[in-house]
């Protein structure tokens, strides 16, 4: 569904735009773009050039991160993945339940996502990966939190095929924070539960096309 864009100046007068890079929170809306069956765009923004600083995109994104949509039928431009997954799922009555049911359990297991899994994980990977042998402290402090937040959503997949009820927005903003288990020097076989969770949504088409975008590459895979 998604088509390589070739410069900016080319925009699609209609559907949706999607400006990314291959980072946990820019694979979210890929996938979920995939599991919606969307038609869309690519502009990739190499964060490793510093794209993302720029001033064309800084119109996009006032807050320099990726990913960025723009949804030329309806009118909408959104960053703040969490916020793009939510719209999707408003936008075409998937993958997130309405305001009754398993919806409040969605929205809490999607703001751990956004306000621990994220940003913690995220801290392993600046310290642990990129920056090994500086800070041992803090190597020391983002490992053990990375160690305690996989145990609560190990915890949590016990008898459970999914986060919440069902497949839904909540695994898609979770599921690529654990694709980066390498980065954070972890071991699945340690955390049978996520293993499982993690393989099954890994088997699916729409992740496994998500994953590579903007940039081909193999979804790792514990051994």
């Amino acid at each position: 569904m998604a088509k390589q864009a070739e410069g900016e100046s080319k925009q699609l007068a209609t559907g949706i735009d999607l400006y990314t890079w291959a980072t946990p929170n820019g694979r979210k809306v890929s996938i979920m773009l995939e599991e919606l069956e969307l038609p869309y765009r690519i502009f990739p923004i190499d964060i490793t050039k510093g794209e993302q600083l720029g001033e064309s995109f800084l119109k996009l994104s006032p807050n320099n991160k990726i990913p960025v949509i723009v949804d030329h039928e309806a009118g909408v431009q959104l960053m703040e993945s969490g916020a793009i997954l939510m719209y999707l799922a408003d936008k075409t009555g998937k993958l997130m339940s309405q305001k009754s049911g398993s919806y409040w359990q969605e929205m809490e297991w999607l703001m751990l996502q956004m306000g621990h899994i994220g940003p913690m994980l995220g801290q392993t990977h600046h310290f642990v990966k990129f920056n090994a042998g500086k800070s041992p402290y803090a190597e020391e402090r983002y490992s053990k939190e990375n160690r305690r937040l996989y145990q609560v959503l190990e915890n949590r997949l016990i008898d459970r095929d999914y986060i919440v009820d069902d497949y839904s927005i909540v695994d898609i903003a979770t599921w690529p924070w654990i694709s980066r288990f390498e980065f954070q020097k972890m071991d699945l076989n340690d955390y049978p539960n996520l293993k499982k969770w993690y393989l099954r949504i890994a088997e699916r088409p729409a992740v496994q096309r998500g994953y590579g975008v903007p940039q081909k590459l193999a979804i790792p895979l514990p051994s």
